[in-house]
């Protein structure tokens, strides 16, 4: 069970991890100037290899295939001066280095503040936390300071196969002892718009107690965002082209047309998304990788700013790739 929300710049330094060193530096490259990015190679094969050039006041850092196209992240997604990318050789070394990312902050946050408060979306981003319900994160994390939030919901009943909270409980609440009142879902009897506001009143109300931070934004601060993408680029229920995606105001918002089933959800927006402590991108597959190089690559294929281009925390951000996902850079 669980309880619904019913209204109560300077130089960088740059470490990166790489398996065949640094190429030569080369006037023949001549990057993006990028704030402070961090790409971490976990066990690629043989092909890649990391490099970075070095230019004052900042750096420029992309990697190199053995074919000698460099790519880049783009200026976009390089807003955050915090942002990583970390590359795995596979979803099941990303799940377990996500798992050990997550623990360390669960135990930093409750250490300092008695509390963790994390953010989950729905697809398979729920499939790549199951490392935390293995030893030896589950028998190490103090759940019960845990508090567990959701960047969107689709509005259905919480036994409905479309239902965000029902793949969490399935994949991972179930699996783990969270109390029952530290997991906020949305009240699914409500209408779109009667959910969102209802959610919103209960992050207000969470601010007050002091369970949730405020940011200097003055929108709820969560510890973490554990954030999907979908093949379009969009993130929580904000999809490219649709006017929420220029909410400044609203905390929780609705949508009714929304252009993936179902059509009615409610969604963070992005105030609150970039508020946040730290945000984790997690995408996995190659199904995926052609939004990844819009993304962080070769941003000539974007008419318009993509969705997962807007993310940028007043915190920390890194990216969780596969080799798949990654396999356009």
């Amino acid at each position: 069970m669980d309880s619904d929300c019913d209204g109560r710049t300077g130089q960088s330094k740059f470490v990166l991890f790489h398996p065949t060193g640094f190429p030569n530096k080369s006037p023949l490259f001549q990057p993006p100037m990028v704030a402070a990015i961090t790409i971490s190679f976990r066990s690629l094969p043989s092909p890649y290899s990391v490099g970075i050039w070095e230019v004052s006041p900042v750096c420029s850092v992309g990697y190199r295939r053995s074919d000698h196209r460099a790519r880049f992240p783009s200026p976009a997604m390089a807003e955050s001066t915090k942002a990583k990318v970390e590359v795995f050789d596979s979803e099941e070394v990303l799940a377990e280095s996500l798992a050990k990312y997550t623990a360390n902050l669960s135990s930093n946050f409750i250490g300092e503040r008695g509390a963790f408060t994390i953010v989950v979306s729905g697809g398979s981003l729920i499939k790549s936390l199951r490392k935390l319900t293995e030893s030896p994160h589950v028998d190490s994390i103090h759940w019960s300071k845990w508090h567990v939030f959701w960047v969107d919901e689709r509005v259905v009943p919480k036994d409905h196969d479309d239902s965000n909270y029902k793949l969490a409980y399935e994949g991972f609440l179930s699996k783990v002892p969270i109390p029952p009142g530290n997991v906020y879902s949305i009240n699914d009897a409500l209408s779109a718009e009667g959910a969102a506001h209802d959610y919103q009143t209960c992050l207000k109300n969470l601010v007050k107690s002091g369970v949730l931070n405020i940011s200097e934004t003055r929108f709820p601060k969560f510890d973490l965002m554990l954030l999907g993408m979908g093949p379009d680029g969009h993130v929580a229920s904000l999809f490219p082209g649709h006017e929420l995606m220029n909410e400044k105001e609203k905390w929780v918002t609705f949508i009714k047309d929304s252009p993936k089933p179902p059509p009615e959800r409610i969604t963070f927006t992005f105030p609150v998304i970039n508020s946040s402590a730290s945000i984790a991108l997690v995408v996995a597959g190659a199904g995926k990788a052609h939004v990844v190089q819009a993304a962080l690559g070769d941003t000539s294929q974007v008419s318009e700013k993509l969705p997962v281009q807007i993310v940028s925390p007043e915190g920390e951000l890194t990216w969780f790739l596969d080799k798949g996902a990654a396999s356009k850079l």
